[in-house]
């Protein structure tokens, strides 16, 4: 684990905030150069901390209405049937995410459709076709707030 000081815990929010930002940008803010910046932002990123960066879609703005979270128990577990599980699941283009989670259910996917119809013609033909699922709960989605996380 390396150790984080104001200003790397500065860089990473401003990251989150905005992982577009270039090093002297990041650094123009805090008041650091860009070549000391670069190097505390590479440091982060051979270090780990920084896994890399991305960008946010609007699913709504690109036709994708609904999102639902669902709880999906395997019938049969082994390490087989887990690996075989995620393969499948992952290769749905609608299942955002696929988390292998310890509870009342063995996964959580992420899953958006244009709309309900849509939905349940992913549920039906994707997802209750996996191999090895027997038990699934689903939870739409009606808002999302983001939190800033640890470092906010």
């Amino acid at each position: 684990m390396i150790a984080l000081d104001d200003t790397d815990r500065a860089i990473l929010r401003a990251l989150v905030a905005d992982a577009t930002q270039s090093a002297g940008a990041v650094g123009r803010v805090l008041g650091l150069s860009q070549p000391a910046t670069w190097r505390r932002i590479k440091r982060l990123e051979d270090a780990g901390v920084i896994a890399g960066r991305r960008i946010d879609l609007d699913a709504e703005a690109l036709g994708f209405g609904v999102t639902v979270f669902l709880g999906v128990k395997l019938a049969t577990k082994g390490r087989v049937s887990l690996e075989d599980f995620e393969r499948a699941a992952t290769a749905i283009p609608e299942v955002q995410t696929v988390q292998h989670v310890l509870g009342l259910y063995d996964y959580r996917l992420r899953v958006t459709a244009r709309d309900l119809a849509d939905f349940e013609r992913v549920l039906r033909r994707r997802i209750m076709t996996l191999p090895g699922v027997g038990q699934v709960e689903a939870n739409v989605l009606l808002g999302e707030e983001r939190r800033p996380g640890p470092l906010g």
